[in-house]
């Protein structure tokens, strides 16, 4: 983030803006509208920073406008100048006004103009009488407080009156009748509303990848109880004053063994907390989702599961290899490559029969088992292999082997990045594997 974004109030304050021309005026218009006292010149002098919060310069004289920029700078005023940055220590965004709404669209100073284009595709989004939402929201702040004194039961009451019968009314201009609904809909809340727990899909690591349902989720979420598997970048999709915490594993080491993640789930649910469990891929492949919900059930806690897209989709879709295929696979089997006791305890005969593929997840550790395995089970050495690191996010990768080689060669080539293990014949209708 290049500029911190924040919103000034203005009203009854003093900003001085220096020229007088059609863009000063331009620049003066959303300045009254915020309820600035305007000081204006035609020529600067140190003398009008007095008293002043703000400064704008436009149509000046250049050396009045440097002038301005240096001595404004100097006390610690912030000022712009309009299309200089050089002389800048804010910039001013294209701004969607919607009062009490205010949005602020910024591309750092880089497009104006492509930020005028993203105001306009958000205007369209929203609806004229947004604003008239917003304040009835803020009429009710004083008695939503004593009402719901719990925070996760004011953001519970919010998210249901917002987009509710009270909102529908706004929207619509029947402000008597929408302040009506929000009272009773108030007055009917729950002061302790019971807490939930959602399992929920990450997907491979793109946040594009993410299903509608997780994204809402996300952000009406209270916790987020993640994996390390979860990226940066689908965790910063979550509400950013959600609570985050930490439990996945990395190898074998548990940051929080799965008893404990069990525990934290229900505790959290029972002081009223929406919490989104958030699992890499989809939270019913290999991802003990299974314990989760015995233990939620067990203590009577409500859950819902959403899925994700698992990491045999992405990397084959990464890797443009075919699941399926009339040819030559006619199902998919996925196998998980953590061991037992140090062997890796999985059906060798069932997994060697032809026109299948095998999706290993977790499997780059013991691949001179599964190797071993398949072939002692009579699969053929030459039987086209596959590994996908990263499937499903922009840096993914792949390299083609068959069942016999892929051992040998994953010593050299694997990173350390999550990966999956395809085995069969319709891998070897992949496209062609990338050169890093």
């Amino acid at each position: 983030m290049r500029h911190f974004p924040a919103f000034l109030d203005l009203r009854g304050r003093t900003v001085l803006l220096l020229g007088t021309g059609e863009v000063a005026a331009r620049k003066a218009e959303p300045l009254r509208r915020a309820g600035a006292i305007i000081r204006q010149a035609e020529t600067f002098a140190p003398a009008m920073l007095d008293g002043v919060v703000l400064a704008v310069g436009a149509d000046a004289a250049e050396a009045d406008l440097q002038a301005l920029s240096e001595a404004a700078q100097a006390r610690g005023i912030p000022v712009n100048v309009v299309d200089r940055p050089a002389l800048c220590s804010f910039i001013t965004p294209a701004i969607i006004d919607r009062a009490p709404i205010t949005l602020a669209v910024s591309t750092g100073g880089a497009a104006p103009v492509l930020a005028r284009m993203i105001r306009q595709r958000i205007e369209a989004l929203l609806p004229p009488a947004i604003g008239t939402l917003a304040a009835l929201a803020e009429r009710f702040q004083a008695a939503i407080r004593t009402r719901l004194p719990d925070l996760a039961a004011r953001r519970r009451f919010l998210d249901q009156a917002l987009t509710g019968a009270p909102a529908d009314l706004a929207l619509a201009g029947r402000v008597e009748e929408a302040e009506a609904a929000f009272a009773a809909a108030l007055a009917a809340s729950d002061t302790t509303p019971p807490g939930i727990v959602y399992l929920v899909g990450a997907g491979p690591g793109s946040a594009d990848l993410l299903t509608l349902r997780a994204l809402r989720l996300m952000g009406e979420a209270d916790v987020i109880v993640h994996d390390r598997l979860v990226t940066a970048e689908v965790l910063d999709l979550a509400r950013r004053d959600a609570e985050r915490i930490l439990v996945g594993k990395a190898g074998a080491a548990h940051s929080l063994p799965q008893p404990g993640i069990n525990a934290l789930l229900v505790r959290l649910a029972r002081e009223g907390k929406r919490v989104v469990r958030l699992k890499g891929g989809d939270p019913l492949v290999f991802g003990r989702s299974g314990d989760e919900i015995l233990a939620l059930r067990e203590a009577g806690i409500a859950h819902e599961v959403v899925p994700g897209v698992t990491a045999a989709l992405a990397c084959a879709a990464s890797a443009g290899i075919p699941l399926t295929h009339r040819d030559a696979a006619r199902t998919v089997t996925f196998a998980t490559g953590h061991v037992r006791d140090g062997v890796l305890d999985l059906d060798f005969v069932a997994l060697a029969r032809p026109l299948q593929t095998i999706a290993v997840y977790m499997g780059l550790a013991t691949l001179p088992q599964l190797r071993d395995g398949l072939v002692g089970a009579g699969m053929d050495p030459a039987t086209p292999a596959a590994i996908i690191e990263n499937g499903g996010t922009g840096g993914a990768r792949s390299l083609p082997a068959t069942i016999g080689t892929i051992a040998a060669l994953a010593e050299g080539w694997a990173s350390g990045a999550p990966a999956l293990v395809l085995v069969g014949d319709a891998v070897a209708l992949g496209a062609p594997p990338s050169a890093s």
